[in-house]
């Protein structure tokens, strides 16, 4: 099954590029196109791709904007969202990840980090750009009230692996500290998401650091 792309730019070179990047790849197909935040909303419950390519200003309604509405939605909440931009600044890469995003690259990425960044956020996976680290997201909460944690549903391996989770760990090597197997890591994943009720990874790193848990 191939992978339903919607590409929301204002800028018509930027959308016709990323279409002939993505086309070529045979599980990938750019379903729709999108000129600003408004219309990427309607073209999502229109069209329902698994990605949006979302960038973070357009006119009239900005990416952000756009993303938030497309999570809070019913009919959209289970479509992802992989933010595009130019600008390499804290505060749009952390109110991108609160409002929904699975993921956040610059415009200037590599077309194979662009297609395998797709493909993981398709996998249920989070993903930042190499530039864009977990220290951006501990600075900018560094200022912020510690929320009360909820962890207590967790139980200690859960906990672990949400800490695990924070520091930016893959499956594979959280598997690796922890001495178990890949299944077993991503079946505790999914608990930990329950029991928080995250949307998903991203989410749940985002979680930790706002209830001071990423610094234990």
């Amino acid at each position: 099954m191939s992978i339903g792309i919607l590409i929301a730019d204002d800028q018509a070179l930027v959308r016709r590029g990323f279409r002939m990047i993505l086309e070529i790849e045979p599980d990938l197909e750019v379903v729709g196109e999108a000129v600003d935040g408004a219309d990427a909303v309607a073209k999502t419950r229109m069209l329902r791709p698994d990605i949006v390519l979302m960038d973070v200003r357009m006119p009239r309604v900005d990416g952000i904007e756009a993303t938030q509405r497309i999570v809070a939605d019913p009919a959209t909440g289970g479509v992802r969202v992989l933010m595009l931009t130019t600008f390499d600044m804290d505060g749009y890469v952390y109110d991108a990840l609160q409002a929904g995003a699975s993921g956040f690259l610059l415009k200037d990425v590599v077309p194979e980090l662009l297609v395998s960044g797709i493909r993981s956020v398709h996998a249920g996976e989070s993903l930042l750009a190499p530039s864009v680290t977990r220290r951006l997201i501990s600075a900018f909460l560094e200022h912020a009230p510690v929320e009360a944690s909820g962890d207590e549903a967790l139980t200690a391996r859960e906990r672990e692996t949400l800490l695990l989770l924070a520091k930016g760990l893959t499956n594979a090597e959280i598997a690796q500290r922890l001495f178990v197997s890949e299944t077993t890591v991503k079946t505790h994943v999914g608990r930990v998401l329950a029991k928080l009720e995250l949307r998903d990874r991203v989410q749940a790193v985002i979680y930790a650091y706002e209830h001071g848990l990423a610094g234990r």
